[in-house]
């Protein structure tokens, strides 16, 4: 399909642009947003078989004979009009519950990070797909000049304790022409690599340059028909017209004090969370369709009495700033804010009640929030059992999550695909999911 053939398949959206709060290593759904007072009375007990099942496991925790049941490490409190348990970690986010819709019947199929992080990103545990930034890119096509349409940020936790990687593919093209994969800006030095001009270089001969360069690669294209070349002549404009554009995007001078405050101390450190989430907002703004911070610290196997508040100190003022900016410019309302990681945390303690322990990977049943761009705000949307280890009730699988996005930037799932060897490829794969309408408002 061409861009102009997939025009025709969309329908009034509610959405206009997204901004994904990736919290890669997986966040405890049970400390941050799915409160259980059965673990409270049962702390320490071991998790009836009952409830556990036959849940596949990962290998950290596969071989136990114990499991202790360990209740969220800070207290829960009631936010906003709607009075929604959010964690008292989250004070900020918490503060915005009317216009968070909470989803806490999420499951997926991985117990691994990288598996998990591309199955929510691509729509497969595969790597290689293209990415959900490239298929909206591909579908909605880009609504700024001077910026990519599709831009990736990410940061880390202070300590480092994470070892995950961001693989390029988490924002890859995959099959899809490689102009929609994602533009990653470095969190040190160049914001984007070699896009000044050399030392001697002037704006004018690399005007003429690329002039130049552009006639060649026509004539190529028009003997070869590569679309790698189209994309190719894109970029280098992109990139050349992009030398004004980054240097303005990344200068804060003109934000206004209680701004940056809001953003908490770390804002003026590039590559921290805190300035990508500032930086998201002025590239949504300026017309980016489709921002993608990924921020990794979530992943406290043995070490979630230290590190989870720590996380908990380091996002969530920048998150809550976010959504106060985008609600005071009027674009939270056409603007999909999603925060959430691969898996939540399980139940039971890792490594036994001693030290600090820590929670393994769980995909059965976790959490994640959704604000703006059509979603129900100050609604807490399935269940989970009073352990907080199965979906109790309106479960929703990782590509239900996609169909709905996609539904609400104005594209169905089965009309956005891609033909590849005689195959009508889609972000959804080829189950049919469900458009989750009780999320919407």
């Amino acid at each position: 399909w061409g861009e102009k053939e997939l025009a025709k398949n969309n329908f009034a959206p509610n959405a206009k642009r997204v901004v994904v709060l990736w919290q890669g290593g997986g966040p405890s759904h049970i400390d941050l947003l799915d409160p259980k007072p059965t673990l409270t009375k049962m702390a320490g007990k071991d998790i009836p078989n009952s409830v556990r099942g036959d849940t596949r496991l990962s290998t950290m925790s596969s071989s136990y004979k114990a499991w202790p049941c360990v209740p969220e490490i800070k207290p829960y409190k009631k936010y906003g009009q709607c009075g929604t348990e959010i964690s008292s970690m989250l004070p900020n986010i918490g503060s915005h519950a009317d216009d968070l819709c909470i989803v806490r019947s999420l499951n997926t199929e991985a117990v691994n990070h990288a598996p998990g992080v591309t199955f929510m990103l691509t729509g497969s545990q595969i790597p290689g797909r293209p990415s959900m930034g490239a298929w909206l890119t591909y579908g909605l096509g880009s609504e700024s000049e001077d910026l990519p349409a599709f831009v990736v940020m990410t940061s880390t936790d202070k300590g480092k304790t994470c070892g995950q990687l961001f693989y390029d593919y988490y924002w890859g093209s995959g099959f899809l022409p490689s102009k929609f994969q994602g533009v990653k800006f470095s969190s040190t030095g160049a914001p984007v690599p070699y896009l000044n001009n050399p030392a001697g270089v002037s704006g004018k001969a690399r005007r003429s340059l690329l002039d130049r360069m552009a006639e060649l690669n026509q004539a190529h294209h028009s003997e070869f028909g590569d679309p790698e070349i189209e994309t190719r002549i894109s970029q280098y404009e992109m990139a050349f017209r992009m030398q004004t554009s980054v240097p303005e995007l990344l200068d804060f001078q003109k934000e206004p004090d209680h701004v940056i405050k809001r953003y908490g101390p770390d804002v003026q450190k590039r590559g921290t969370f805190a300035s990508n989430c500032l930086t998201a907002r002025r590239l949504l703004e300026r017309g980016t369709r489709f921002v993608q911070l990924m921020h990794s610290g979530w992943d406290q196997h043995s070490n979630l009495f230290t590190q989870l508040e720590k996380q908990c100190l380091a996002t969530d003022a920048p998150t809550g700033a976010l959504i106060q900016d985008l609600k005071d410019r009027d674009m939270l309302k056409d603007t999909l804010v999603i925060w959430g990681g691969e898996f939540g945390r399980t139940v039971y303690g890792q490594g036994g009640l001693k030290d600090d322990y820590g929670r393994d990977h769980h995909g059965r049943c976790y959490s994640m929030w959704l604000a703006g761009g059509g979603f129900r705000g100050g609604h807490v949307h399935g269940e989970t059992d009073d352990y907080g280890y199965n979906s109790a009730d309106n479960p929703v699988s990782v590509h239900d999550l996609h169909a709905t996005i996609l539904h609400l930037l104005g594209l169905h799932h089965q009309e956005l695909f891609f033909r590849r060897s005689g195959l009508e490829e889609r972000l959804t794969g080829v189950n049919i999911p469900t458009v989750v309408h009780d999320i919407l408002a």
